[in-house]
């Protein structure tokens, strides 16, 4: 039952929850430049040692701030003053990644690689577009993402994480960005990519997949300079995930419900079909009793230690911190599953 947790032997769960980031990224090529703040250094110290990290990487502002372990973009922010990186980590108990900020386009490429193959493939590629609105000299920002029709859909959000008053009136043909990370559930558009592979593009991906040992299926999240460039193989590698990620193209407006399902179904496949492979070698799955156990906890965890009130960690659930006293606090199994569900960031 939990075999696809066998698909990645090297990391934890085999990517479905509660991996650590940087310890992906460490065994990784092609990354911008990051540091790992432990939670338990007091949060003056962690600034501290931001601003000794930027100084010594020649880095300047924006700078990224994320959780060692967190799910679909949760805690993720692009600190743009000494006072963002202040109120974050005062915010936050946890190991927190600090990261340099790469420009260009963001993809999401999905990948996979039957042990004992000499070469991998791309199973997806998602072109994630950050939605802006552009002003008229009379409206205020408000106004403007009412009246668009996909962003009044998540106007809640857009609005909830402006840099600006919302109540700001733009110049006429000032752009107002409204998501600047390539999260779907953050607010960004998500498009079909395929016709974007190359043989060069596959190759750069192969050589930095096999870079990780013992990882065979997941979603690098990278950044480039522009789509030829992307297509000739360069780009920076901003995240992996793992198992538990998802071939993002499918939230394509195009794409229809009944091919995102086989999508998934030939994902899920795949990963099942790595994991038996991977076992056969001396892989074996994560027991079912301690996966539940690890999805138990992380659930029990949600709401605590990152900033934000809509922010949950699984950092302290990985480390065994002790579960809530009142069963109340508790969820059920069913509704632990239903929190984490799959990752669409």
């Amino acid at each position: 039952m939990t075999l696809f947790t066998a698909a990645n032997p090297r990391i934890p769960s085999g990517g479905f929850v509660g991996e650590s980031k940087s310890a992906i990224l460490s065994s990784l090529g092609r990354v911008p430049d990051f540091l790992l703040l432990s939670g338990e250094l007091p949060a003056d110290a962690r600034i501290a040692s931001v601003n000794e990290f930027m100084i010594a990487r020649k880095l300047t502002y924006p700078i990224v701030l994320k959780p060692d372990v967190g799910e679909r973009g949760t805690g993720v922010t692009v600190a743009r003053n000494g006072e963002d990186i202040h109120s974050y980590l005062k915010a936050t108990v946890d190991n927190t990644i600090v990261q340099k900020y790469v420009t260009g386009q963001e993809f999401g490429i999905f990948y996979y690689r039957y042990p004992g193959e000499s070469k991998g493939q791309i199973f997806s590629i998602t072109e994630k577009h950050f939605p802006s609105m552009v002003g008229d000299g009379v409206s205020s920002i408000t106004d403007l993402i009412l009246r668009d029709e996909r962003a009044v859909c998540l106007a809640d959000s857009y609005l909830g994480r402006l840099k600006r008053p919302a109540g700001d009136v733009p110049a006429a043909g000032e752009s107002i960005a409204l998501a600047e990370l390539g999260s779907h559930c953050r607010g960004s558009v998500f498009l079909n990519g395929a016709s974007l592979l190359t043989a060069a593009l596959t190759a750069a991906v192969d050589t930095i997949a096999q870079s990780h040992a013992g990882f065979c299926f997941g979603r690098f999240d990278v950044r480039s300079p522009s789509i030829e460039d992307l297509q000739a193989g360069r780009f920076d590698v901003l995240e992996l995930n793992g198992v538990s990620a998802e071939a993002t193209h499918i939230y394509d407006p195009s794409v229809s419900l009944l091919k995102a399902y086989r999508t998934l179904l030939g994902q899920w496949r795949i990963a099942f079909e790595i994991g038996a492979m991977n076992r056969t070698t001396g892989f074996g799955p994560m027991p079912l009793k301690e996966f539940l156990c690890l999805i138990y906890r992380c659930a029990t965890r949600r709401g605590r230690g990152t900033p934000g009130g809509d922010k949950w960690s699984t950092q302290r659930a990985v480390e065994g911190l002790p579960r809530p006293r009142h069963k109340s606090a508790r969820p059920t199994l069913k509704q632990a599953l239903d929190i984490l569900g799959p990752r669409s960031y």
